[in-house]
C-alpha cells in the first residue's frame, strides 16, 4: 500500500473537492444512525473528511503515512490519530461507524487484504454500527488507463498523473499511478516529487457478495444515487453490522 511519502505534501491542493464525499458519510449517518457518537476513518489521510465531521463527538483517523497524519494533526487536532495498516488494524474498541473513503481500499493490492480489512471493520463495529466506504470501479480505472495524463495546475507547481492498467486474472484489474509534482522553486526552477501508486479494481458481485457475509448490504450506489454497476465511476457501500 502506497505511503504517500512525497505526495502528502501537496494532496490537499491537487486532489478533487472532499465535501461532497463528507456529505456522503454525513448523510447516511443521519438516516442510518443518527447521533452517532464515535467514528473510525481508514485511511483518514490529512484529514479532510475528519475536519468536516463537526456532529460527531469523537474520531478517530487511521493511516499508515506519518506525513498525511502530520497534517491532519494540525487540521484536526480534536482527532486520535494512528500509524497503521488498515487491513490488519487492532484498536480494542468499537465505533458506531468505521468510514473509509477516497478509493482507499483500492490500494490494497490484493483481495485478501480486502477481506482482511473487512474482518477487522467487524470487530471494531458497535452492533447496529455503520461501515461506510467507495471503490473505484474496474470501468472507472480501465477509462483512467485509456485517458491522456491528467495535469493539474496549481499555486505551488504542476502535477502530471498517468494512469497504465493491466488485468489480474479473469476479473480484477491491477492500476499503476505515476504522480509526478514539479514543484515551483522560483526564478524558472522546479523541484521534482516522484510517487508511484498501486491501485486494485475488483468487480462489484465480488465485493458484494464478500460484505454481505459480514454486514446487512443498506446501500450500492453511484455518484447520482442510482444502482451501482462495474462501469459507474466509483461504487458507494453503507453496510450496517
Amino acid at each position: 500500500m502506497a505511503g504517500y511519502e512525497r505526495f502528502a505534501a501537496f494532496y490537499d491542493e491537487v486532489m478533487d473537492d472532499p465535501t461532497p464525499r463528507a456529505a456522503r458519510v454525513t448523510d447516511a449517518i443521519d438516516r442510518y444512525r443518527s447521533g452517532a457518537a464515535s467514528l473510525l476513518e481508514l485511511g483518514c489521510g490529512t484529514g479532510s473528511l475528519l475536519e468536516r465531521l463537526t456532529d460527531v463527538p469523537t474520531l478517530v483517523g487511521l493511516d499508515r503515512s506519518p506525513e498525511m497524519l502530520a497534517i491532519a494533526e494540525v487540521k484536526v487536532p480534536r482527532a486520535e490519530l494512528v500509524q497503521g495498516d488498515l487491513s490488519s488494524f487492532s484498536l480494542g474498541r468499537r465505533f458506531d461507524v468505521v468510514a473509509c473513503v477516497f478509493d482507499t481500499l483500492n490500494h490494497l493490492s490484493t483481495f485478501c487484504a480486502w477481506l482482511s480489512a473487512f474482518d477487522a471493520v467487524t470487530d471494531h463495529l458497535a452492533e447496529g454500527g455503520l461501515f461506510i466506504f467507495d471503490v473505484n470501479t474496474v470501468g472507472e480505472l480501465r477509462r483512467l488507463g485509456e485517458d491522456p495524463p491528467a495535469v493539474y495546475d496549481f499555486d505551488r507547481g504542476v502535477a502530471l498523473i498517468d494512469v497504465a492498467v493491466a488485468q489480474d486474472g479473469e476479473d480484477a484489474l491491477r492500476s499503476h499511478w505515476d504522480i509526478r509534482i514539479f514543484e515551483d522553486l522560483g526564478d524558472r526552477r522546479y523541484r521534482l516529487h516522484r510517487e508511484q501508486i498501486g491501485e486494485l479494481g475488483v468487480p462489484l458481485s465480488r465485493v458484494r457478495s464478500a460484505v454481505e457475509t459480514r454486514f446487512d448490504l443498506l446501500e450500492l450506489t453511484d455518484e447520482r444515487g442510482e444502482p451501482a454497476g462495474d462501469d459507474s465511476i466509483k461504487a458507494h457501500f453503507v453496510l450496517r453490522h
